[in-house]
């Protein structure tokens, strides 16, 4: 019988720990250069086309709240990320803003979230250097 509870006990600390693990810190990229093909310049239009292309591309909806700031939206089945991207020809971010079903506390967030920052960050990336 003591076995029993034991073996209980390990297998509730085994899928607590296996929970807990689907979080991690929010992932913000801040500031990363905006890099074009060798030799050409791109002016603050050329990056806000290459971030509205690689959004769309991911699914990603896309607003323009005022020059120099985009506001991204993910909706996927019952999960939603929003984020804000300031940019300018120089560099380019992408800033948590809010979510919905991701656990978000702040500081943490369902590791998915980071996972679709990670691909519209190099999805962004490539569009810069097309």
């Amino acid at each position: 019988m003591l076995n029993l509870k034991i073996v209980t006990v390990i297998a509730v600390a085994i899928l607590l720990t296996a929970c807990g693990s689907r979080m991690a810190p929010i992932h913000n990229v801040t500031d990363s250069p905006v890099v074009g093909v060798a030799g050409r310049t791109l002016t603050t239009p050329d990056v806000e086309r290459a971030i509205r292309r690689a959004g769309a591309q991911l699914g990603w909806e896309m607003r323009t709240v005022k020059p120099g700031l985009i506001e991204a939206s993910l909706n996927l089945r019952a999960h939603a990320a929003t984020v804000e991207i300031p940019f300018n020809q120089r560099s380019y971010s992408i800033l948590y803003k809010s979510s919905s079903n991701l656990n978000s506390s702040g500081s943490s967030i369902h590791q998915n979230y980071n996972g679709w920052i990670e691909n519209l960050d190099r999805a962004i990336r490539t569009q810069l250097a097309t």
